[in-house]
């Protein structure tokens, strides 16, 4: 039996808030292949309870959490760059997991991980106060209509939430190629008070080396879009 348009209603008024909206794309045979072959050995299954990820890498060592990393490309990117660095992605959407998988099992990266679930949950449940020395969120959605600006994943609850589980001396590094969705961030992240501009307030930097220009930045600059790296460190 279906809802009726008033229970509907309620129900979407009382949805918690997420770190996406599901846009699930086919997935090639390929990729459906790589979670029966590589997700027992690269996956993280959400527990729901903090985990420890020590076990899971076999070493201690700093560790970076890439939200929303699409198809992995700047994420296997860092991985392979950053060998004495742990790296968490987190992703919702299947294709890209998928073929993150795969080419994450063709390089034999050792210091990756990745969970395919939401970020807000992830961070909130999973990991613990204090354990990452890095965030990164790379050419978010920019939801561009003004009466979608809330679904934005940059809010002050979320950024709140990320600096709990940065170490003092950690980094949130954010990009975007949305001027409006830069100025959002500027207006959340320099309300947060512990965090730090490293460009001063209001602030971009020049795109740093460990992150590669993607496809999407590509996309943006032939579109004439300028590209913002913001560089915040947790104080």
């Amino acid at each position: 039996m279906s809802d009726s348009p008033d229970q509907a209603d309620a129900a979407s008024r009382h949805r918690p808030i997420r770190s996406f909206v599901l846009r699930q794309g086919r997935q090639t045979e390929a990729q459906k292949r790589a979670f029966d072959l590589h997700w027992p050995a690269l996956g993280l299954p959400y527990r729901g309870e903090p985990r420890d990820y020590d076990p899971a890498f076999g070493r201690r060592a700093p560790r970076v959490v890439e939200i929303g990393f699409g198809n992995g490309e700047q994420l296997l990117f860092a991985a392979a760059r950053e060998a004495d660095r742990d790296f968490i992605g987190i992703e919702v959407h299947g294709p890209g997991v998928g073929r993150l998988l795969n080419a994450a099992a063709a390089e034999n990266l050792r210091n990756l991980r990745v969970y395919q679930h939401d970020a807000v949950e992830v961070l909130r449940d999973e990991v613990a106060p204090a354990s990452l020395d890095e965030v990164r969120i790379y050419f978010p959605d920019p939801w561009h209509k003004k009466r979608h600006h809330k679904r934005r994943l940059v809010q002050p609850e979320f950024v709140g939430l990320i600096c709990d589980r940065l170490r003092p001396g950690g980094l949130l590094h954010l990009a975007t190629d949305w001027e409006n969705y830069a100025e959002h961030m500027w207006d959340v992240l320099d309300a947060e008070p512990r965090l730090r501009n490293r460009a001063g307030p209001r602030g971009t930097a020049p795109r740093p080396e460990w992150r590669r220009q993607t496809h999407f930045e590509t996309r943006g600059l032939k579109l004439g879009h300028g590209v913002w790296d913001l560089l915040y460190d947790r104080t």
